[in-house]
């Protein structure tokens, strides 16, 4: 028989086998020899006492052959002579998921990245790491996989209204991901390991016939009667479709501006801004697992934070245990970072970004008071009025960085209490950091929101609030800036009929998970439209 049973052990009874199969048999009133496997369904840490505790659900084969997880593999359509075709502009996550549902179903996806294949893309971020150089097409955000291949791979999220979770795991381990990711808690995949599962995912769109084309730039929508009926890019290419997908990701300014410059409607989202905090790894294992040196069976240890200061949000956003910090620019005069962990998240340092919730107010009284001495008017209504606001901030982070993509920094306490560091701790950021006051680079709201902020999380993590963390600016790209609306039902854009809004960089999704739900969600609207279309 099989039963499914919850167990609570030690890290180091939890990492051997045979003790799992003995509390299983002591669970069960059996033999342990009658247990001939199990399945880890769930696993998550419980680091809340002084002892860490694994906390287990596995399915128990009792006194029965045991076989292994089945993974549910999805079959996909030869499509290279298919009647219908759909361009989806952005090789994100949301992108490639659209385009596996479309081979799914039959219909040929045609898939443009701006940027370069993920090996290609080696090259410019080693350059942009080495020498400060940003090539604006092909970056931490932009090139095959998107923004999601150099982010760590974080696959935890809790927006399961907007699709299946477990098929977009299933789909991941389908194309390469260890089975791991079907049961942890807070699963992750990690930067080293993602390149060859987005490689796996381009090669089986190609391989089923549908289109993969690289340094594909769009820089025009060719509409007719209030439809999109072409796109043309930045190569003099017209390229048509029975429907369009656009899914360009956060940090494509230039879309904002080309939809904003064709009237089509777009709005200006909410989001959140600050900066990357950087501590040693081992100081935060002790805070969390209270003890002076992390045992081999636990993970580097995350953390969460979130705090109120004068009616503002400050929380801790995508943490990277044994991670680095990176440029995420995609402009030359401005600075970015990011983080990212390895696989196996085994870097000295741990780092997050901070950031501080930033309203249409927020941007619009910072703007109006800096472009003044411009004699620049900011219009309240601007859908673009956000994006510029953190175009903005990215400005002024590099040159108080000094150019070259190196970054403003200040030691923690030394950020709370206005003074300039006289030194810097080492700092995983490659570019280097430059000792600056934040002040100087942050709007006041938000660097005020920081600063109690940072003291409020010293006291709920002892040892937290240290000048041995270094916080380094500015962590901006935390989500969209701008909306594109579309219609709830058919998901369509409101005005110009066959454009499909999707992803993070349209609104709808923050993060891999969520982005890869609404690729595929977006996908099956289109899908159902077309096929009807055939009838």
């Amino acid at each position: 028989m099989q039963q499914k049973i919850s167990l609570k052990l030690l890290p180091s009874e939890a990492a051997d086998e045979a003790t799992i199969k003995q509390y299983l048999a002591k669970h069960s009133g059996v033999k342990t020899s009658a247990i001939t496997g199990f399945t880890i369904l769930k696993k998550s840490i419980d680091a809340r006492s002084k002892q860490p505790w694994i906390n287990l659900t596995v399915q128990a084969f009792i006194n029965e052959p045991f076989y292994s997880r089945e993974i549910n593999s999805v079959s996909f359509k030869e499509v290279s002579n298919a009647g219908k075709s759909v361009i989806i502009i952005g090789a994100g996550p949301a992108g490639l998921f659209a385009a596996l549902k479309f081979l799914e179903q039959g219909i040929k996806p045609i898939v443009l990245e701006r940027g370069k294949d993920v090996r290609a893309r080696r090259r410019d971020l080693a350059q942009l790491n080495k020498d400060g150089i940003v090539n604006t097409d092909s970056n931490y955000c932009f090139g095959e996989g998107g923004a999601g291949t150099y982010s760590d791979g974080k696959l935890y999220t809790r927006s399961n209204k907007r699709g299946s979770i477990d098929r977009i795991l299933n789909l991941f381990v389908q194309f390469g991901a260890e089975e791991k990711i079907l049961y942890e808690a807070h699963p992750h995949i990690g930067t080293n390991k993602l390149p060859q599962i987005i490689t796996a995912m381009r090669q089986q769109i190609i391989d089923a016939g549908g289109e993969f084309l690289f340094e594909k730039k769009v820089v025009d929508l060719v509409l007719k009667d209030q439809q999109i009926v072409a796109v043309k890019t930045a190569d003099g290419n017209t390229l048509k479709a029975d429907a369009f997908v656009l899914a360009t990701g956060h940090s494509a300014r230039d879309i904002f501006r080309l939809l904003h410059q064709q009237n089509i409607l777009i709005e200006a989202k909410p989001f959140a801004l600050g900066v990357r905090v950087e501590h040693p790894q081992a100081l935060i294992d002790s805070i969390q697992y209270h003890c002076p040196i992390r045992g081999e069976f636990l993970p580097p240890a995350s953390y969460s934070l979130v705090e109120q200061v004068d009616k503002k949000g400050v929380f801790s956003f995508c943490m990277c245990p044994g991670g680095i910090i990176a440029p995420a620019s995609t402009e030359n005069d401005g600075l970015v970072v990011n983080g990212w962990s390895p696989s196996k998240r085994n870097n000295p340092y741990a780092n997050s970004g901070m950031v501080v919730s930033v309203e249409l107010k927020d941007a619009f009284d910072f703007l109006n008071s800096t472009f003044k001495i411009q004699n620049s008017k900011v219009e309240e209504n601007d859908p673009l009025l956000l994006m510029n606001f953190q175009n903005e901030i990215e400005k002024a982070a590099f040159i108080a960085g000094g150019g070259k993509q190196v970054a403003p920094a200040q030691r923690l306490v030394d950020f709370c209490t206005g003074k300039i560091s006289s030194s810097l701790p080492d700092c995983s950021y490659l570019p280097g950091i430059n000792s600056a006051n934040m002040k100087n680079v942050l709007p006041g709201f938000i660097h005020k929101s920081l600063q109690e902020g940072f003291k409020a999380f010293g006291k709920k993590m002892r040892g937290y609030y240290t000048n041995d963390a270094v916080v380094v600016a500015t962590e901006s790209r935390t989500s969209s800036p701008v909306r594109i609306p579309r219609n709830e039902i058919s998901l369509q854009h409101p005005q110009i009929s066959n454009l499909y809004p999707c992803g993070e960089g349209a609104g709808y999704a923050g993060g891999i998970v969520s982005a890869a739900m609404d690729g595929e969600k977006v996908a099956t609207s289109i899908c159902e439209v077309l096929q009807r279309s055939e009838r």
